[in-house]
């Protein structure tokens, strides 16, 4: 198991986040019986690939998986060609949100893929390695749900494999993992980032999750905080953030959670994303949240502009983004707003205006996010040729992609990086009147982390941004061979639609004997 070696100046900055996959797919497959797996870190250890390919050459792999986000496509398709120059033998398996949708161009440009995972990863691959382990997997993968594959040059991709029902069967294998290399910065403690829940209910235009994941699930609390008690027990974790899209949507979990970790009084402390009217439903339950550990939540305000807001079919006004922010600071947690810049109808004034709605919130800290077109969006789809760039490498919410129709991207960048510099002098002197002891230590510690990736240029990679006396020069770093105009796009359309993304997890082998009428899953309202 691999984690491609690749790095984005973005969430970077607060420490090494451990790649959740791992322990999630390895731990199915230990308990499926395969016991033998090594996982190299590429991106922590940042391993380069000659170093990767003495790695692969010394233990002779019968299979290797790596991951994909968007931006990591291309490293990915360079670890695995490594594989394959290596170690030919080896079966080489690409998982991942981006492989998932785009597995017809991610094949044609990597033949050496010999199988792509489309969506939740435990079930297919141990369904897929055993295969490969009885040695039929040519003759049975047609019948392997969730998968894609080249075959005699044509791209094919089986149906869609059922989510998994009950998130309380998956067995991760946190052994995986050498815990002392994850290191969250601003508390210096050991960091873990597990799945309490899958999928989500609502349909931000921008976002692919809630289609990735497909139906929303969560695990029991007790479950879940048996977990917690491991990484805490045994690997010394002491702060954890919830890799989900909106761990509060169903109260009555969420605040039995919160109560099994009162309980359990485990000592740790943890983060979550989610979604403003959740604060604004759970007013009176803020204290117990607080008292359970929770520290930090980021709120997805998205926009300064309402007009924003809508296009993106986020249901909430700006005011009720300022009404959750005063919520969580005043029962003792940190609150994040998250902005998101770049697009067509971005202006000079609408980038100063998201920095003084920052002000005017006094959110504790503020991230302000480019934004990143997924090509397997809605939001994509819509946009169709005005999304020029197409260098995926890019796609890294710290890099203009869509060109605004009155600025150049490098001016976004340049508005962006000033709202960021002139927020966080602020906060150089008002984190250290912070009333609440703990509270002034974690934002002292996110500015160390800030200061610390922003003088070795890490943060947002700074070090495209080069000072000639007093102008500003700056190098996005696109590959120009994947910047299109607006004909080549239509034309690439045209000539080669197979290779758009496929959204409708429907694959195209109707032959295969896999049932297409799965039977819906639906969340229990018991808690």
């Amino acid at each position: 198991m691999i984690q491609p070696n690749y790095h984005s100046g973005g969430a970077e900055i607060a420490g090494n986040w451990p790649p959740s996959w791992v322990p999630y797919v390895g731990g199915a497959l230990k308990t499926a019986g395969f016991t033998d797996i090594r996982f190299v870190d590429a991106m922590t250890d940042y391993i380069p690939d000659d170093a990767l390919a003495k790695i692969i050459a010394e233990h002779q792999p019968d299979v290797v998986l790596a991951t994909a986000i968007t931006p990591m496509i291309y490293q990915s398709e360079i670890t695995l060609r490594i594989v394959k120059e290596v170690c030919p033998q080896a079966k080489t398996i690409m998982g991942g949100v981006h492989p998932t949708y785009m597995y017809s161009e991610v094949l044609n440009e990597a033949p050496w893929v010999d199988y792509i995972i489309r969506g939740e990863g435990e079930e297919i691959t141990v369904n897929l390695i055993s295969a490969i382990a009885r040695g039929t997997d040519q003759e049975e993968r047609r019948n392997i749900l969730g998968i894609a594959f080249l075959e005699d040059g044509q791209v094919l991709a089986t149906p869609a494999h059922p989510p998994i029902a009950d998130l309380d069967t998956l067995t991760p294998d946190w052994d995986l993992l050498d815990w002392s290399k994850y290191i969250y910065t601003p508390l210096n403690v050991r960091v873990a980032v597990p799945n309490y829940a899958r999928g989500c209910p609502f349909t931000c235009r921008f976002c692919s999750q809630w289609a990735f994941w497909r139906k929303y699930r969560s695990s029991t609390p007790k479950q879940f905080v048996d977990q917690i008690e491991i990484l805490v027990k045994k690997h010394k974790v002491g702060f954890f953030i919830l890799a989900d899209e909106e761990p509060t949507i169903n109260k009555p979990k969420f605040i039995a959670l919160c109560n099994e970790l009162i309980e359990r009084n485990l000592g740790v402390h943890w983060g979550i994303n989610t979604r403003v009217t959740d604060i604004l439903r759970d007013e009176a339950d803020l204290p117990l949240y607080r008292k359970a550990g929770l520290v930090h939540v980021s709120l997805g305000t998205e926009a300064a502009a309402q007009l924003k807001l809508n296009l993106f079919r986020k249901e909430t006004t700006i005011e009720q983004n300022k009404r959750a922010i005063q919520l969580l600071k005043q029962n003792g947690m940190v609150a994040e707003a998250q902005f998101i810049m770049g697009l067509e109808n971005e202006t000079p004034e609408t980038i100063e205006e998201t920095y003084r709605m920052a002000l005017d919130w006094k959110a504790d800290m503020v991230n302000w996010n480019m934004f990143t077109p997924w090509p397997f969006s809605e939001l994509f789809q819509d946009l169709g040729d005005r999304v020029e760039v197409r260098d995926y490498s890019q796609y890294n919410f710290v890099t203009p992609i869509m060109k605004p129709d009155a600025m150049e991207r490098e001016e976004v960048l340049k508005g962006v990086l000033r709202n960021y510099a002139r927020f966080y002098l602020r906060k150089t002197i008002e984190y250290w009147f912070v009333k609440d002891p703990f509270k002034r230590k974690y934002l002292l510690g996110c500015l160390k982390a800030f200061v610390q990736t922003t003088i070795n240029k890490r943060f947002y990679n700074l070090q495209r941004v080069k000072y000639k006396g007093l102008h500003t020069e700056i190098e996005l770093g696109f590959d120009k061979s994947k910047i299109l105009t607006r004909e080549q796009i239509a034309k690439r359309k045209q000539e080669h639609p197979e290779l758009m993304a496929d959204v409708s997890f429907s694959g195209n082998i109707s032959a295969c004997g896999a049932p297409n009428d799965l039977p819906e899953y639906h969340e229990p309202e018991q808690v």
